[in-house]
């Protein structure tokens, strides 16, 4: 399966799961700070634009990533659910960004697919080759490295085995999470490297 095909799987199960959700659930919080479900959801659009729309929003931001992500959310605070739904699923398997960096797509989508579903205690099972995919391209504009250098990450449920140093073992989606800074998995988490880990994704920004 190639990565393209990977991508409209995973933003598809996301659809289909945002769809079984209540009204409240849409304004309910997830692994993003101050972000609503509705919030990641109108994160996630940038590959329903047209392709020089969120260049644009990019050069509006001054190349920012966080100020790119706030002037997206901002954008979509008019549109309901259903609406930035919609325009979600119009955008599978031929997004600017499916076509262009479909890993970093993939990886993005995975990420805010469990920020969603984990504060809402849904749990899923995601498939093995996109999740080692994942694994093995962890979402870049995270800065994955600044949290994973210097250890060694192996998963308990998929063959994935990556890096040198003290051990960090667990589920490969608790792993995928932890590597892009997600505080919340380092509870299931196992291994001499977690306390590094902890101290990494839990100390303050710098200023």
């Amino acid at each position: 399966m190639g990565i393209r095909s990977m991508v409209a799987e995973e933003r598809c199960e996301l659809a289909a799961f945002l769809r079984t959700l209540s009204d409240e659930e849409w304004l309910g919080p997830t692994l993003c700070e101050r972000w609503q479900v509705r919030d990641v959801l109108a994160h996630l659009l940038y590959d329903s634009l047209q392709v020089l729309r969120y260049p644009g929003t990019i050069l509006r931001a001054r190349f920012n990533v966080d100020r790119t992500n706030d002037l997206m959310v901002q954008r979509y605070r008019r549109y309901t659910p259903a609406e930035l739904l919609d325009m979600f699923e119009c955008g599978i398997g031929r997004g600017p960004a499916t076509l262009l960096a479909p890993r970093v797509s993939l990886s993005d989508t995975m990420v805010h697919h469990q920020d969603i579903r984990r504060p809402l205690n849904r749990p899923r099972q995601i498939e093995t080759k996109r999740l080692l995919e994942v694994l093995g391209h962890p979402e870049p504009f995270a800065r994955p490295r600044r949290f994973t250098h210097g250890l060694r990450f192996v998963a308990s449920d998929v063959g994935f085995v990556a890096g040198d140093g003290p051990e960090v073992y667990g589920r490969g989606e608790a792993l995928v999470m932890a590597m892009v800074g997600r505080p919340a998995v380092l509870d299931e988490l196992t291994g001499p490297g977690v306390a590094l880990l902890r101290a990494r994704i839990t100390a303050p920004p710098r200023s």
